[in-house]
């Protein structure tokens, strides 16, 4: 998979469900997994990583096949909130080939099980069964269950893959 040049600090990666994403706030905060496999980098890095500079984002996505098919989205501006501000999503400037999904999770806050910021009477996080910045618990939710069926509580990119189809990888960066 082209990723488009050197330099980028993978904070997200899914490959094969052998680390649970379904994690509490201070996981997500500090951050776990593997980093030659599975693993979340850990929001007070992204911040920092993200106030030092204009950063660009990009996700790599991998559905399922026959035929396995990839798609991406780079956001030409990307930028995560301190833990004051429950880590506040602010992203916009699409290109890809993924479609334009991020944009609805723009000015929302990070949201765990134990840490509920959805503005929703309902806890996306525990929904979904992962944490993220939600929008209603879609279009986009990268850190869900790790599926081998199709289910809407996987790890999804709607406009790429559709609501039920979950991806087999997933790669979330900055530069």
């Amino acid at each position: 998979m082209d990723t488009d040049g050197e330099g980028w600090t993978v904070f997200q990666r899914r490959v094969d469900g052998s680390v649970n994403f379904d994690r509490l706030w201070t996981d997500y905060k500090s951050g776990f997994g593997n980093a030659y496999t599975e693993y979340w980098l850990g929001l007070e890095s992204i911040h920092k990583l993200t106030s030092q500079c204009n950063a660009t984002f990009r996700v790599d996505l991998i559905a399922p096949g026959p035929p396995e098919r990839s798609a991406y989205a780079v956001y030409s501006s990307f930028d995560v909130g301190d833990e004051s501000s429950k880590y506040i999503l602010t992203v916009g400037g699409y290109s890809g080939d993924a479609g334009d999904d991020l944009y609805q999770h723009n000015g929302k806050m990070f949201t765990t099980t134990d840490n509920d910021n959805d503005g929703l009477y309902y806890n996306c996080a525990s929904v979904c069964h992962g944490a993220l910045w939600f929008a209603n618990c879609h279009p986009v939710n990268l850190n869900a269950l790790y599926m081998s069926k199709t289910d809407w509580t996987g790890i999804i990119w709607v406009t790429f893959s559709g609501p039920f189809v979950s991806m087999t990888y997933t790669e979330m960066k900055i530069r």
